[in-house]
């Protein structure tokens, strides 16, 4: 297993590239290869365990190696891996769809299938886009998005991102929208203000409900969401709701939107929608914008977007069995009790004369780290943790917390105390 495992390390540094890496300082440190996983733990090629402490990356739900979720796909393998929607249906597709709609906010009724996050945001994007166009009012045109936003890597994804350390390089390829400044209730202000000047010109608001994930966890007040809504009703204007990390059980409901009775125009999904196993994603929207794109094929007014591997039956299944475990397990009734101990044991970290801010949305959390951490201490703090047993990521001078939802409390209670004492012995170096 160790000649196994030193072979795979040294191929990695040879011809892998990772994302959001810098390579130059990736080839120097020993890379960690996880080889398999069971629950909540991640299994490297030496055999060591680790607290999978960010659903590798936001995406596991019910832990790794899920029996019903396993047989599901081993069973979808037996009938068909995959075949396209264009032009033809698939059963999983299809039974995914109507179950979407039956537990999405009440009023969306189509779902378009993609397959990861950033192209269900793209998806949203160009069809508020051309909703507008088809349907006679061409001066709609304008995307707008929140300072600090974060809503994927794609070109069109790119153009509503707010965050320059991800976002700067590419401004000579993407096109213009109009950002809203200030957090909270000054970011309604300001759209507010603007709407008053030229919602005429307005195509859609491009939000992440309730917690911007990227920026470091920041979640905003509650009503904020809601009163989005009603400027958008009020003023015509599409609200795109990117719940790719808040949905799926994060915040404590299906979805983020739910816990103000929101219905966006378009709500846009992936990471959990499989439980965390194969790429798929999802927009959902209304049927006024459905009705949007129905006309005679002569008139070109169809909606030129699509995937080769959309609606993928094996991801599809895959979905179906994760929604199926969700009400199985009670999964969300579970969770207040592992949110409420969270909560509590958050507090400590404010003992710990690093720490700056603490934020928490459901099962998602920041820890805020003093700036100087931004440059290398949050990397190294999560490094330290592997020795605990812990895999965290780092968003500037954020440690973030998202493990899946079915971790327990006292696995929980691990990965926290774990946390705590690394920063604390970072502190004192």
């Amino acid at each position: 297993m160790q000649k196994h495992s030193r072979r795979l390390k040294n191929w990695d540094k040879r011809y892998l590239w990772h994302p959001f890496t810098q390579m130059k300082e990736w080839v120097r440190q020993e890379p960690l290869v996880i080889d398999r996983a069971q629950g909540v733990y991640l299994i490297d090629t030496d055999g060591r365990r680790y607290i999978d402490g960010v659903s590798s990356l936001w995406v596991n739900v019910h832990g790794h190696k899920h029996p019903a979720i396993d047989a599901a796909i081993k069973k979808q393998m037996d009938k068909v891996s995959h075949s396209t929607l264009l032009g033809l249906a698939n059963t999983p597709s299809v039974e995914l769809s109507k179950e979407l709609i039956a537990i999405a906010p009440r009023g969306l009724k189509k779902v378009f299938y993609s397959d990861n996050g950033s192209t269900s945001v793209e998806v949203a994007l160009k069809m508020a886009y051309q909703y507008w166009q088809n349907t006679g009012q061409k001066n709609k045109r304008t995307l707008v998005h929140l300072q600090n936003s974060y809503h994927g890597d794609t070109l069109g994804s790119v153009s509503v991102g707010g965050i320059d350390l991800f976002h700067k390089v590419y401004r000579g390829l993407i096109f213009k929208t109009v950002t809203l400044k200030g957090r909270g209730w000054e970011t309604v202000s300001d759209f507010e203000r603007l709407l008053k000047k030229k919602s005429s010109s307005m195509a859609a608001l491009v939000v992440e409900p309730l917690v911007q994930g990227a920026a470091g966890m920041l979640v905003y007040p509650r009503g904020v969401l809601k009163e989005f809504r009603r400027l958008c009703t009020k003023y015509n204007v599409f609200l795109i709701a990117d719940e790719v990390a808040t949905g799926f059980g994060r915040t404590g409901k299906m979805f983020a939107c739910q816990h103000e009775n929101v219905t966006p125009d378009f709500l846009c999904l992936a990471k959990g929608i499989t439980g965390g196993y194969l790429p798929l994603a999802a927009t959902l929207t209304t049927q006024k914008v459905y009705d949007g794109f129905v006309f005679n094929d002569r008139d070109q007014k169809k909606f030129f977007h699509g995937h080769t591997y959309t609606g993928n039956p094996l991801a599809c299944a895959a979905a179906l069995a994760n929604l199926a475990v969700f009400k199985k397990e009670r999964t969300l009734e579970k969770l207040a009790p592992k949110i409420k101990f969270l909560a509590q044991r958050l507090k400590m970290f404010y003992n710990l004369p690093s720490v700056v801010g603490i934020r928490q949305c459901g099962l998602m959390a920041g820890i805020e780290l003093k700036s100087h951490f931004q440059d290398r201490g949050c990397v190294d703090v999560c490094q330290r943790l592997r020795d605990r047993g812990v895999i965290l990521r780092p968003l500037g001078n954020v440690v973030v917390i998202m493990p899946p939802l079915a971790i327990s409390v006292d696995e929980l209670d691990a990965l926290l105390k774990a946390t705590y004492r690394v920063i604390k012995e970072y502190e004192t170096k």
